[in-house]
């Protein structure tokens, strides 16, 4: 290696202040005490969840609220009531947390090859980025405002086909396709 190719860096000199953190810690401070007025005097956002609840904010087409909230999924009905989905592999392949586990059949109906027989989700796993929502070619899969979901094990999270369905037939009214 060349002398030329090596660069030396000179530590920059620090003031007084700076060797002792002093604006550092001023504005940490500063900040600290702009959040204690605000809490005296009644301008935060801290709500005692479940006894109070968030106020609903409007959601725009696709289930997405303006503050880009994305909840539990739900798989989509066409208009004869048969889940959406065509089991083309798409969501569970573009999930970057590997939540979605699809088992394919063959359609019982005459206008698509193949059906999901088996659609889980398990929402431990997953981290809700909304890939799967935009990979689905016929919007099967959707992500809801509902966030209040519970579970006391692992399996009571992992969501499979009825129960996906079932949030759409609770959720379908309030958030429109």
């Amino acid at each position: 290696m060349k002398d030329s190719d090596v660069l030396v860096l000179q530590e920059p000199k620090l003031s007084l202040a700076d060797t002792f953190y002093l604006p550092q810690v001023l504005k940490g401070l500063g900040t600290t005490m702009k959040h204690m007025l605000l809490t005296l005097a009644g301008t935060d956002r801290v709500i005692q969840y479940p006894e109070e609840r968030r106020e609903t904010m409007p959601v725009l087409k696709g289930g997405m609220n303006l503050q880009s909230y994305r909840g539990v999924h739900r798989l989509n009905k066409d208009e004869e009531g048969r889940v959406k989905c065509v089991a083309c592999f798409m969501c569970s392949t573009a999930c970057p947390a590997k939540c979605i586990h699809i088992e394919a059949d063959a359609s019982p109906w005459e206008d698509r090859e193949k059906y999901p027989a088996k659609f889980d989700i398990d929402e431990l796993r997953c981290i809700y980025c909304g890939m799967c929502e935009e990979a689905c070619p016929v919007d099967a899969i959707e992500l809801t405002s509902v966030y209040d979901i519970v579970g006391l094990t692992r399996q009571e999270m992992v969501f499979d086909k009825s129960k996906l369905l079932k949030i759409y037939d609770e959720t379908v009214k309030q958030e429109p396709m």
